[in-house]
């Protein structure tokens, strides 16, 4: 017989831990959120339902609209799988209180976004949705000139995307997106008065869910879970303190808010985003799999160490120690239960190179060796034969694949490079240098060769 599905009746035969903080009897819809996957189900709802004070998500999936049917079907209730090295532990999370989908649901997705009571809007969209023409920003437009033509009750709206500045650049795509409505320049004079964009730091490792964690989940529950998310018990939110609304208790939750996010987000891009980069591309090179799996050969802590020394000298004051934070990462990368699987990492690698490597590598000229490594094996991994074998997915792919047309190593290394905006790096030496690392690799079979500093 099968078991029963996650829902509010199911919700009184669970044990006390399992259960969720809150009810959705006690929320009510505040937060406008664009993005429905498993980091911010396991992020910011987890930050939400902590934080208490009635604060309800309603989350609006782009395309997944099974993900949508599943939590319909749970009354918006999902469980939170942690895996933890020594056991997996997981609990329910109530923060949700609609889940969406951008085309099928707009009129209630803009109606959300009109209603005076909603204040916050928060963004998990990667790096490639930040265009005005994009369904988010669409909404966002329509409904800041909605607000201000009547209540004109500001927003304020939160990207939770790896991106340095990540907070003036979702202002600069919305106000482009409110400039493409032609509504007159009130409506972007208030938008910049009144609004407010917060620069971020988000942190979490969120694998992809397996059939695996779902039986693990149900095993834990009781009940089955369509819609879980995994993730490592680590987790940070660091916030500027900008807001032009009300907003939950984060911090109760453990949520920092500071003056200055800048030197937390260019040390998570470069350090934490950078080495897994590296970890993932080198990785796959060898034949890995995941990244406990490069981290348990004689190489993968020296690549996390590398790339945390030598981004550090080009990082800002007041962020955390380079040395200390690559010492947490080699433990959580270290973690046996995680899975976490490096093509899922390495996916989208021509929207990610650019902030987790290339800036280090141009503040910083001839210093950079593992940085090199790293880039090499990505240029190795931008070769058709190399991406299909990886199965690594990318925006750019066609356009990364025509830059090894009839190409040595040396002019792939320059149109990839020249393709993201960083053609100066494409220096003879780095030439030669990137030529000599993919050599190395097409001769050892794509095992990675050791990092000399």
């Amino acid at each position: 017989m099968s078991q029963p599905t996650l829902s509010e009746a199911a919700l009184s035969t669970l044990r006390p831990e399992l259960q969720p903080l809150v009810r959705h009897g006690e929320l009510s819809p505040r937060i406008v959120h664009f993005g429905l996957g498993a980091f911010h189900r396991a992020h910011q709802c987890v930050y939400t339902e902590c934080a208490g004070g009635g604060w309800g998500i309603a989350a609006v999936a782009n395309t997944n609209a099974a993900l949508v049917r599943a939590l319909r079907r749970q009354d918006c209730y999902f469980s939170v799988l942690e895996r933890r090295p020594d056991a997996a532990v997981a609990a329910v999370n109530g923060a949700l209180a609609e889940a969406l989908l951008s085309g099928d649901d707009h009129a209630r997705v803009q109606e959300l976004l009109a209603d005076p009571q909603v204040s916050l809007v928060t963004l998990t969209i990667t790096e490639k949705g930040y265009s005005p023409d994009a369904a988010p920003f669409q909404h966002i437009a329509s409904s800041l000139a909605a607000r201000y033509r009547g209540h004109r009750k500001p927003l304020t709206i939160i990207s939770c995307d790896n991106m340095a500045a990540n907070g003036a650049r979702t202002r600069e795509t919305a106000l482009r997106a409110v400039a493409g409505l032609d509504a007159g320049p009130g409506l972007a004079s208030w938008v910049e008065r009144a609004c407010a964009f917060p620069d971020t730091l988000v942190d979490r490792i969120v694998p992809a869910t397996t059939e695996a964690d779902k039986a693990l989940c149900q095993a834990a529950l009781g009940v089955a879970d369509d819609a879980p998310a995994v993730a490592e018990p680590f987790r940070q939110w660091v916030i500027q303190d900008c807001f032009a609304t009300e907003r939950p208790a984060w911090e109760v939750a453990g949520a920092e808010f500071t003056s200055d996010v800048a030197p937390h987000q260019l040390a998570k891009l470069r350090l934490l985003n950078g080495s897994h980069s590296a970890l993932a591309y080198l990785g796959l090179a060898a034949g890995l799999q995941t990244i406990d799996a490069a981290m348990n050969t004689d190489w993968g802590p020296g690549i996390v160490r590398g790339i945390c020394a030598e981004a550090g000298p080009a990082l800002p004051a007041g962020g955390p120690d380079p040395a200390q934070y690559a010492k947490t990462l080699v433990r959580r990368f270290q973690n046996p239960a995680m899975f976490h699987q490096l093509r899922q990492i390495a996916a989208d690698g021509s929207q990610k190179v650019p902030y987790r490597w290339l800036d280090t590598m141009r503040a910083r000229p001839g210093a950079t060796p593992t940085h090199e490594a790293a880039l090499a094996a990505w240029v190795w991994a931008c070769r058709p034969e190399t991406a299909a074998a990886y199965g690594i997915a990318d925006p750019l792919a066609e356009e990364l694949a025509a830059c090894w047309a009839d190409a040595t190593v040396a002019q792939a290394l320059a149109r990839l490079l020249g393709l993201l905006g960083y053609a100066d790096l494409a220096t003879p030496s780095l030439q030669d240098r990137i030529t000599e690392l993919v050599d190395g690799l097409e001769q050892q079979h794509g095992r990675p060769l050791p990092i000399t500093r």
